[in-house]
């Protein structure tokens, strides 16, 4: 069966994903994502992309792109070529790096925008990569850190169509308000967790630390299932390890 032919037209963006072959790294290590980025600086110098959102994970990446100019495809071909060849020289190997075919999907309505570049941005606390206890603006291989602090965004990179969005200004004040969002964004994760991850069930443990209120209550509020899971999460060494590293950052 013949593969649909991709949407392209002026000014289109797009949220673009790809994995390794087999689900293996794509990047072995820092140096890796330093060349990634370098090159991803390249092919929006070649094709005029504007890069609104991004994040660089173990084994894909996610970016959220705009093409000025109806050239994805073009562009795409010449940056998954380049980049296998370019792991494949440092690492001594052959062959494919990607799985196949990158996912492209337009985002037609502009007021998406802000919830994908959520969805990019928040990829690192849903693979356990940031902690609860961490600052998202920690983890360097995203566009976050560039929307909260101006200095060193390279040329291709553009947060103000989302800022503008969202309400908000790209100075220091809007870049603040933009923070606190995300660390909102982040917290509201725990919802979505399964009733036994260590990083609810710690934060279910500091408020029976520290407050009164009663642990079915607890178990109740934040979807634990049984009151007895906290019982048995008082117990467990990796839970507690999680609740002193939040209660570290608490006064």
């Amino acid at each position: 069966m013949a593969r649909k032919a991709r949407v392209e037209f002026p000014g289109a963006v797009y949220h673009v994903l790809d994995r390794g072959d087999r689900r293996e790294p794509i990047f072995r290590d820092d140096e890796d994502r330093r060349r990634f980025l370098a090159t991803v600086g390249e092919v929006c110098a070649r094709t005029g992309w504007r890069m609104h959102a991004f994040v660089l994970m173990g084994n894909h990446y996610h970016f959220m792109l705009e093409t000025p100019e109806p050239n994805l495809v073009a562009g795409m071909r010449w940056f998954q070529t380049t980049w296998t060849v370019r792991f494949n020289r440092r690492h001594r190997l052959s062959g494919h790096l990607f799985q196949g075919r990158y996912k492209a999907v337009v985002v037609e309505a502009a007021g998406y925008w802000g919830a994908l570049s959520d969805y990019i941005h928040l990829n690192p606390v849903r693979a356990r990569m940031v902690g609860l206890g961490d600052r998202l603006f920690d983890y360097r291989w995203s566009s976050y850190p560039l929307y909260c602090a101006r200095a060193a965004r390279p040329a291709w990179f553009e947060p103000q169509k989302v800022l503008g969005e969202l309400g908000l200004e790209d100075d220091v004040a809007g870049r603040r308000h933009y923070a606190r969002r995300m660390r909102q964004r982040a917290e509201e994760e725990l919802g979505g967790l399964k009733k036994g991850d260590e990083r609810k069930l710690a934060v279910a443990l500091l408020i029976r630390r520290r407050t009164a209120v009663p642990s079915r209550w607890i178990a109740e509020a934040l979807h634990l299932g049984h009151v007895s899971r906290l019982t048995h999460a008082a117990q467990s060494s990796k839970p507690r390890t999680w609740t002193m590293k939040l209660e570290s950052h608490l006064p």
